[in-house]
Formats: C-alpha cells, sequence, structure tokens
C-alpha cells in the first residue's frame, strides 16, 4: 500500500527493477535516423561513421574511496577530553565536508573557539552546556542532550563544557573538507602568542596574571564537574528561535516514517541560524532501503552511530563504488551522485549527517520511472511501453523486502 507524507511516498514492499538504477551496460542506443546508415541526422551533415556500438563502454579504472572510518583516527586529547576528525587529508573525495568526533570527560571544557567555517553537530550521549557569542554581541547559553543539535556559523565563538558525571560526546561536522587547515582559532592559543604588554593594555590584565596563562593550545580542559540540575546547568540565557543555535532533532516531527524506517531533518526554514548545512538522522529497519537517489545541490556526509549499512555510489567519474559500513564509519556523497543506501543487518541501523545546503532536496530515479512518459522509458532502455506496466503509480524513498 502507498501513502504520501510531506511530498514523500512510502511503501511496504519491495520494488527494485532487478539492478535497474545503476546497471548502465544494460542501457541500450537508440537506432541511427539517417537512411544510409552512416550517421547523419536526416536532413542535416554530420561526420559519417559506420562504427555502431550498442552501448557506451564503461570507464576502466577503480572508484575513489568514499568511506573512511573515522573512529580510527588519530586522537588529539588533553587532561579534559579528546577529539579525532576525517577531512580531506583522509579522505579525498570529501573537499566539501569534514567530521569530527568530540569526547568531553565530567567537567571537560572545550575552550572558546571559533572557525572560518561552519559547525554543526549532533549530541550523542552525555549533556553539556554550549556558550555563544555571534558577531552583533548576542551571546546565547544552551544545554544540550542526546538527539539535540548545533548549528554555528562561521566566526561565531563558543565554548562546550559537560554537564553532569557523564562524559558527553558528539559528532561534528564543517563546511570545509580542510576545516582545521584552513583556520580554527583558540582563546589560549591566540593569547599565549601576544606580548604582556598587549594583553596589559587590551584586558586591563596584571603582570601576574599574564605569566599564568598558558604558554599554547589547552584544547579541552579538565574542570570541576558541573551538577546536571545545579545553578550553571539552569543558567541557560537562550535567543529567540529565529537566531538561536539548538535544534531538537530527535523531536522534530518526521519527514518520512513508515515500516521501512525513519528520516528527520533539520533545514534553515525549520532552524534558521543553519544557513549552510540541513542536518538530518535516518533509521532503516532490518532489510530496508533508501532506493537510489541523489542530492542536486549538495554534498551529503554522514556518520553511522549503530547497525550495519551497505551504501552504493555512482561517482561523479562514472564509476560504481559500494561499501559496507560499520558503527564509527561514515560516508560522503559528492553533490548529484546517485546513490543507495541499504541496512544489511538483523537490527536498526542509525545515522546522522549532514548536506552542506540550507534546504533539503532529493531527486530519485524510482521519481523518473513513475513520472515520465512510458515511451521515453522505453526508448531509453530498449524496452516496450508494455514492458513498463508493472512500474509503480506513486515515486518510492524508502522501502523494504516482505
Amino acid at each position: 500500500m502507498l501513502k504520501a507524507k510531506g511530498g514523500h511516498v512510502e511503501t511496504e514492499r519491495r520494488f527494485f527493477l532487478g539492478g535497474l538504477a545503476f546497471g548502465m551496460g544494460a542501457v541500450a542506443a537508440g537506432r541511427a535516423i539517417g537512411a544510409d546508415g552512416d550517421g547523419r541526422a536526416a536532413g542535416k551533415e554530420a561526420s559519417s561513421s559506420q562504427a555502431f556500438v550498442r552501448t557506451i563502454p564503461r570507464k576502466p579504472g577503480a572508484a575513489q574511496p568514499f568511506t573512511g572510518r573515522l573512529d580510527g583516527g588519530a586522537i588529539k586529547a588533553t587532561s579534559g577530553g579528546w577529539a579525532r576528525d576525517l577531512t580531506a587529508n583522509q579522505l579525498p573525495i570529501a573537499t566539501g565536508i569534514a567530521g569530527a568526533h568530540l569526547f568531553l570527560n565530567p567537567g571537560g571544557v572545550r575552550e572558546m573557539h571559533w572557525h572560518s567555517s561552519a559547525e554543526w553537530a549532533y549530541v550523542i550521549n552525555g549533556h553539556c552546556q554550549v556558550t555563544i557569542l555571534d558577531p552583533d554581541g548576542g551571546l546565547e547559553v544552551l544545554n544540550f542532550g542526546p538527539g539535540d543539535t548545533w548549528s554555528f556559523p562561521a566566526g561565531h565563538a563558543h565554548a562546550i563544557q559537560t554537564l553532569g558525571d557523564v562524559p558527553c560526546h558528539a559528532i561534528l561536522t564543517f563546511d570545509d573538507g580542510l576545516y582545521g587547515d584552513h583556520g580554527t582559532f583558540g582563546l589560549s592559543d591566540w593569547l599565549s602568542r601576544l606580548d604582556h604588554s598587549i594583553l596589559r593594555a587590551a584586558f586591563n590584565l596584571s603582570e601576574a596574571v599574564t605569566r599564568d596563562l598558558p604558554e599554547a593550545e589547552v584544547y579541552i580542559a579538565q574542570g570541576p564537574v558541573i551538577p546536571l540540575d545545579g545553578d550553571v546547568a539552569r543558567g541557560e540565557r537562550r535567543l529567540n528561535a529565529a537566531s538561536s543555535h539548538r535544534f531538537a532533532l530527535a523531536q522534530a516531527q518526521p519527514l518520512i516514517e513508515c515500516s521501512a524506517g525513519t528520516l528527520r531533518i533539520a533545514p534553515a526554514k525549520a532552524f534558521p541560524i543553519s544557513t549552510t548545512m540541513t542536518g538530518f538522522s535516518e533509521t532503516l529497519l532490518p532489510g530496508a532501503l533508501h532506493a537510489p537517489h541523489w542530492h542536486p545541490s549538495a554534498n551529503e556526509w554522514h556518520f553511522l552511530l549503530e547497525g550495519r549499512t551497505r551504501v552504493t555510489v555512482f561517482e561523479p567519474e562514472k564509476r560504481l563504488a559500494t561499501a559496507d559500513l560499520k558503527p564509527g564509519d561514515c560516508a560522503y556523497l559528492p553533490r548529484a551522485a546517485a546513490h543507495m543506501i541499504e541496512n544489511i543487518g538483523d537490527e536498526p541501523c542509525t545515522f546522522v549527517g549532514v548536506h552542506d545546503s540550507p534546504s533539503h532536496q532529493e531527486c530519485s530515479l524510482s521519481q523518473w520511472m513513475t513520472l515520465a512518459p512510458r515511451q521515453v522509458i522505453a526508448s531509453n532502455l530498449g524496452l516496450q511501453e508494455d514492458d513498463l506496466a508493472c512500474l509503480p503509480k506513486e515515486p518510492i524513498v524508502f522501502t523494504r523486502s516482505v
């Protein structure tokens, strides 16, 4: 039974067209129009050729790697926690988006810093309080828990402090594949490089205090544990909804919700501060498939939280690549590159990530097969129109084997 929700169509039966989505070798070439068969278009002069082929040979060579193990990378650790990242240095295809995993001990504080890129994050576990200062002097102090997301536009200074006696960790993304190399600026790193006379003049600090400042970047400092129900935790200072840096993604109304899975998104329309990235959370049940699709104006970066997935992508260089992911892995799917995601495990799989666009747009092969005139599809594939009578009458987004 088919049903529509939020402009998308859902189904409870599997429909896959026998590899039609990516089987480029099965596509038939059109017949030459010229009566003499020499490749001339009727009534037009063109270079003649007798070397007709049924299909264009596939491009040789291996596809670019499009997945990486974020949780297998080197750790940058200081007294209060650690972080690791995956950038275009380790995954060259990922030029538009980089990812990181941040872990803060109880009492850990990621010092005040800012980026030349925007930052989006999803809190996996624990609680934290984030302090943000925007360029207009607007200060926001917010508490975050599992399933919450934050978004910091480029240049918005921020600090992150764990609340409670449970570590807090989050998945972070940046709208620059080399964000760390291109510009991340920390408070202690900068101050440690300035002359004491500048520090006294700019901040009215005494000579004794300037001598005690850190000699280099602190990064994540270990401080006292902040009670989850104490005065600090109750000291939120929220901006209005249009300016706020927090969005409760886990509580958002699903864009898709059916027997195959659930998709939640946080576009700029719902999360106005996030002007360059749309965050999402997706769950696929065992045997479910996010059918072949592409995002016309955005790259996709996602991180697998739980379960096992198989991701297939038809890359811009016209090569097909497939990879199996386990928790801690991430995938980068280039703008307009067709891809699909399957749950290949026995448990639900959940992944979170972003598209580097303020809006969510998705095109699908199912949409093409459903809406295009039958004679166009038939001529594309060298079939008869009657062969396509079985096609569904509505596009399929999520599907699940019966």
